[in-house]
């Protein structure tokens, strides 16, 4: 099919898949279950980090986390006494462990009080086009805090060739805006159009049978591949199509 064509396919893909009855299924409905700005970016940002796998463990996983942290994470963040850490050591999801999930405790600590928080990292080190530097800012400033070394594992490092895809899912859910009601849209000072679609063997494979990717790796440079192949369809909103792609790849085993 041609752009056009290829255009039209892939938009009516998005209508499809980018609708509320997605959240349930989907980890983005741990953050969905909060108000708080800072309980949605917190929930949000510990589910991303451990998606993935079978996606009914990782929802199951992810809301023991916030029970852990008593349903209210920004508060355990910065209020919890070292009881309370030694709580969440019995805590597993694949290679994430409890000690593991204290170090993430200790570094969104030290970004909300040392660094204006989630929103406060991205906005401040965001480049004009992508966000993919500022992902590894990120990481940088996160393992400040006092972690063990395994933990560093947790967060990719686009400049180190990862794809980044959970990250990057969690930037989605989190910037941009989506009149479906299925991402929150909460940081408005960074534009969708910086934002890189989460890519991974579902989105991946998808994109490469559409001729939207030619890059055999879901890595660094297959993401700055198909970025571009997207930002051609729709400027303003390029990560929208993860819906489609990930729809496709996922429900239609396109």
């Amino acid at each position: 099919m041609n752009q056009h064509e290829l255009k039209q396919f892939l938009d009516s893909k998005v209508v499809e898949y980018n609708n509320p009855s997605f959240i349930d299924s989907d980890p983005i409905s741990i953050p969905h279950q909060f108000s708080l700005k800072e309980d949605i970016e917190i929930s949000g940002f510990l589910a991303a980090t451990i998606a993935w796998g079978n996606r009914k463990s990782i929802i199951k996983n992810a809301n023991r986390m916030v029970e852990l942290m008593g349903s209210s994470p920004h508060d355990f963040v910065m209020g919890h006494t070292d009881q309370q850490l030694e709580s969440l050591t019995g805590f597993v999801h694949r290679t994430f462990n409890g000690n593991d999930f204290i170090g993430f405790i200790k570094g969104l600590q030290h970004i909300y009080i040392n660094h204006g928080g989630l929103e406060g990292v991205f906005t401040d080190y965001q480049e004009t086009d992508t966000l993919q530097p500022t992902i590894t800012k990120f990481k940088e400033l996160f393992f400040e805090a006092d972690q063990l070394p395994r933990t560093q594992k947790h967060i990719s490092n686009p400049l180190k060739g990862s794809a980044a895809k959970r990250i990057n899912m969690f930037l989605r859910w989190l910037i941009r805006k989506d009149d479906a009601g299925v991402d929150f849209g909460l940081w408005s000072s960074i534009p969708t159009s910086a934002l890189s679609c989460p890519l991974d063997v579902h989105s991946g494979n998808v994109a490469r049978k559409l001729g939207l990717l030619n890059r055999k790796q879901n890595d660094a440079k297959a993401v700055i591949e198909l970025d571009k192949a997207l930002r051609q369809l729709d400027p303003d909103d390029p990560v929208k199509y993860d819906f489609a792609l990930f729809g496709l790849g996922v429900f239609e085993k396109f």
